[in-house]
């Protein structure tokens, strides 16, 4: 097992957590936000919390929602403004993500993933296929699928939300990339089609929450839709030059499932890694945020 820390932002830090809160700097803003899993005190001081956060995430009693999202607002200082970009750089990948204060506390990126693009890069530009082709389910803003890209992959995005799609194409043009293929839908019904059509990907990134709505209403509970989705998955992904990620979120799931789910439907992947993604603060703290499994068939 592996507990994952981001180690190349320059435009992200957590500066504190505690009391079901998380303090974090975006670029230049500071922003105090709930964090379930920070169970544990704060290191600093209200006060301090007060006079560092350009912004704070205020819960609306009776609010929140089936799929975990806190509904609530903003209280901004100030100069703070709505929407702001920050950079990722790792290696010959330069991205550019357009992030915005939403209603359900999100604010476009999961910074914890930095990790995961960076093995979505190694492992694509190891491959010795030109262009491979890369599926993102559940693909959220598409840090996952630009970091695909700029590594030279053919990158479906498929997402049932349209206006996540949109945010996600905004990213990919501050990227200064192109060409991505945007799909609006439930990600198990695309998925279904694909297996009929016979195609295949040489990359799969699945982000499932733990509770879902498909363009259509499609219902998604992760638990109960999780197995069929991997079976699926086993059916769409080449045998050679491949690689898998799965992220899970649900507070439920601990990384054992996740191993469980490859060895169960890969059970010829002998060699993957599997863990717990982590943000590590100032004061010595680390706060998981996303459990993990992953493989790759690569010559490296």
């Amino acid at each position: 097992m592996l507990l994952l820390e981001p180690q190349h932002w320059t435009d992200y830090e957590l500066i504190d957590s505690g009391n079901y809160e998380k303090l974090e700097r975006f670029g230049k803003y500071v922003l105090a936000r709930p964090e379930p899993q920070a169970v544990w005190q704060k290191t600093l001081s209200e006060d301090e919390w007060k006079t560092m956060a350009d912004a704070v995430f205020r819960r609306e009693k009776g609010k929140s929602s089936q799929d975990g999202n806190e509904r609530g607002e903003w209280i901004q200082k100030k100069g703070m403004p709505d929407q702001w970009f920050i950079n990722y750089d790792y290696k010959e990948m330069h991205l550019k993500f357009r992030l915005g204060l939403t209603s359900f506390k999100h604010v476009g990126i999961f910074p914890e993933q930095a990790e995961n693009w960076n093995f979505i890069y190694d492992t694509i530009k190891s491959f010795t296929v030109s262009e491979p082709k890369v599926l993102n389910l559940f693909a959220y803003t598409g840090g996952a699928s630009i970091a695909a890209k700029s590594a030279g992959a053919d990158v479906t995005h498929v997402d049932s939300v349209k206006q996540v799609i949109t945010w996600s194409r905004e990213n990919m043009e501050a990227s200064n990339l192109d060409n991505i293929r945007w799909i609006v839908e439930d990600a198990l019904k695309f998925c279904r089609r694909e297996v009929k059509r016979g195609k295949k990907y040489n990359g799969i990134i699945l982000d499932p929450p733990a509770y879902g709505r498909g363009p259509d209403g499609e219902r998604w509970i992760l638990e109960e839709n999780i197995a069929e989705l991997m079976s699926i998955c086993r059916e769409l992904l080449e045998s050679e030059n491949s690689f898998l990620i799965l992220n899970l979120y649900s507070m439920g799931f601990s990384s054992v499932i996740a191993e469980n789910l490859i060895k169960s439907y890969f059970p010829a992947i002998k060699s993957y890694q599997y863990g717990e993604l982590l943000i590590p603060e100032k004061s010595g703290k680390r706060l998981p945020l996303s459990i993990y499994a992953r493989f790759k068939n690569s010559k490296d």
